[in-house]
């Protein structure tokens, strides 16, 4: 696949290479793996994505595979182990962060049956498909995710800004945002014309 045409921010790093090629941008409707994204996403505020992909192992490890309903049970004495835990990123804040937003996330599963449709809800079950011809025209964030990201933080999410919420769109499919020119992008659109 050497003469594939990426998207330029992927680079060479193998990781990185890997993660375009097999997860940015394909819907995702589970809703373990989008609490696992919108944790991610959060954590990444202020680092590069490469960063936290190193470590989303260790995430994975420390946050009990993303369990929603453990995590939303972290206590004091949980949460200050894992600020030592250097499989991760320790922040205080985005490790409160995690547990507030596992106990909202259960919340809206309650109110909707899964997170997954609640979040699927913004663009009508549908991705959207974009059709960017360099990095320089893709936004870093759009009106739709500051709609979502305003209508999180009112249900008491944190870290989660209209900038991760937009990433976290991209990262999960709810938007095409691969450039026209890249391998992925004509693949990555097939799987929206198939969604349910």
């Amino acid at each position: 696949m050497t003469n594939t045409n990426r998207c330029g921010w992927c680079g060479k790093d193998p990781l990185y290479v890997a993660y375009h090629d097999e997860e940015w941008g394909v819907p995702v409707y589970d809703d373990q793996a989008l609490f696992e994204f919108l944790t991610l996403e959060g954590a990444q505020a202020g680092l590069s994505w490469s960063t936290i992909l190193k470590k989303r192992e260790g995430y994975r490890l420390a946050f009990d595979g993303f369990d929603a309903e453990k995590v939303a049970r972290y206590d004091g004495i949980k949460i200050s182990a894992l600020l030592t835990d250097p499989g991760i990123v320790r922040n205080q804040l985005k490790i409160g962060s995690t547990v507030t937003n596992a106990q909202a996330f259960l919340n809206i599963r309650e109110e909707w049956g899964s997170f997954s449709d609640y979040l699927w809800s913004f663009v009508d079950g549908r991705p959207i498909q974009n059709a960017w011809r360099s990095l320089a025209e893709i936004p870093a964030k759009t009106p739709l995710a500051e709609t979502l990201s305003k209508d999180l933080k009112k249900r008491g999410f944190r870290f989660v800004g209209p900038t991760i919420i937009y990433a976290h769109m991209q990262a999960t499919g709810m938007v095409n945002d691969h450039l026209v020119d890249c391998f992925r992008y004509p693949e990555i659109a097939e799987l929206g014309e198939g969604v349910r």
